[in-house]
């Protein structure tokens, strides 16, 4: 049996703000959020971009479309696929949805941290690698994720 609800004597009873938190069916609206299968295709063209860019020298700073940084790849890829992350990997790490490894899926921003710091940023390609910039006299490349200290995060 399904509930039929009437919204506009919905919002009337619950008020427009808790609506919005409603639950309908298995879906939960909320505002600011989206669920993972609408994530799925911005994650998905994100890793597309960033591997495109192989190849692409590392430069400190560097936000693309030729040279990058860590976080300035991701940046980059990100914005592409239509969705805008802050700079730094730090401020990347905190804008993300955090997931366990056991959740990761291809897309997703691999955070690799130092203690409580994230020091570097790559997007997880599946099967253990990452696409990333790694250092001065490097270049974009894909990489076997080589720590145990990485935290994952899923772009809203």
């Amino acid at each position: 049996m399904t509930a039929q609800v009437h919204v506009p004597s919905l919002l009337a009873r619950v008020g427009t703000a808790s609506v919005l938190t409603f639950a309908v069916g298995t879906t939960m609206l909320a505002p600011g959020l989206v669920d993972d299968a609408e994530a799925a295709p911005h994650s998905a063209r994100a890793l597309d971009v960033a591997a495109s860019k192989k190849g692409a020298p590392y430069r400190y700073g560097a936000a693309g479309p030729h040279r990058f940084d860590c976080s300035g790849l991701t940046l980059y890829s990100f914005k592409k696929a239509g969705r805008k992350l802050p700079r730094t990997a730090q401020q990347q790490y905190n804008k993300t949805r955090h997931i366990p490894r056991s959740q990761r899926q291809r897309g997703d921003l691999v955070f690799f941290h130092a203690g409580r710091g994230v020091y570097h940023v790559g997007i997880y390609a599946g099967s253990g690698k990452i696409w990333h910039s790694p250092k001065t006299g490097a270049v974009v490349r894909l990489e076997k994720i080589w720590s145990n200290s990485v935290w994952y995060g899923r772009v809203r």
